[in-house]
């Protein structure tokens, strides 16, 4: 089974991903994990990608391309994968289909988790972080017991990371929209994707993504 996950920050695309990965046997690969790789190991792609990084310049399609594409050559990936927010380009998603039907191999679907932006926003912008231990709370579904201490290791440093602020938040949320409508279209063109509603339990939008897959 080769799947494709998108989905915007705050929807639960890591904890579905997990669930997917562990019910179809098939490795989780996100481009971040494959660049960190070859730029720690120093290989050629990663000496590629790190001079265009180095001069402020976005890496091109084709390098992010191949260096995908070394991790999907890898013996794991033989029985599938799960693509975590690859690709992020049309032109990424022709080189990987191009790669898929040179292969015989068959990318089965793409699933996008959608959730409605404003439950997005009070999600991420309600998370609170312990600087001392990393405990992660919400002011609405999961505060801790005392206001502004952790129940954890009892600090009062729980604040806000500047990340989840609101106005970082919508940023990143119009990001996703932005580079991630042109790709679902260019799928959706395929008869390749499947949107999800993603509100509701863990359990219920897993089970919505198997039914997705299965149909």
């Amino acid at each position: 089974m080769n799947i494709i996950l998108f989905g915007p920050p705050g929807a639960g695309k890591g904890t579905q991903a997990s669930a997917l990965c562990e019910a179809y046997s098939v490795p989780q690969v996100a481009t971040g994990d494959i660049f960190r790789a070859h730029l720690k190991n120093n290989t050629e792609l990663g000496q590629l990608a790190r001079g265009y990084m180095n001069n402020g310049q976005l890496v091109p399609d084709e390098v992010v391309w191949k260096l995908v594409e070394s991790r999907l050559s890898e013996p794991d990936c033989a029985g599938g994968v799960l693509l975590d927010g690859f690709p992020r380009t049309v032109n990424q998603a022709e080189l990987m289909l191009g790669w898929f039907k040179s292969t015989g191999r068959e990318l089965n679907r793409v699933l996008a988790l959608i959730v409605p932006d404003e439950e997005l926003v009070v999600r991420l912008a309600g998370r609170r972080t312990c600087l001392d231990c990393q405990a992660t709370y919400h002011v609405q579904n999961n505060p801790p017991a005392v206001e502004g201490v952790c129940d954890r290791c009892g600090s009062t440093r729980v604040v806000q990371r500047e990340d989840d602020s609101e106005e970082t938040v919508r940023l990143r949320i119009a990001t996703y929209h932005r580079e991630t409508s042109p790709v679902l279209a260019f799928f959706k063109e395929q008869g390749l994707a499947s949107e999800v509603e993603g509100l509701g339990e863990i359990s219920d939008v897993a089970a919505r993504l198997r039914q997705a897959l299965q149909g």
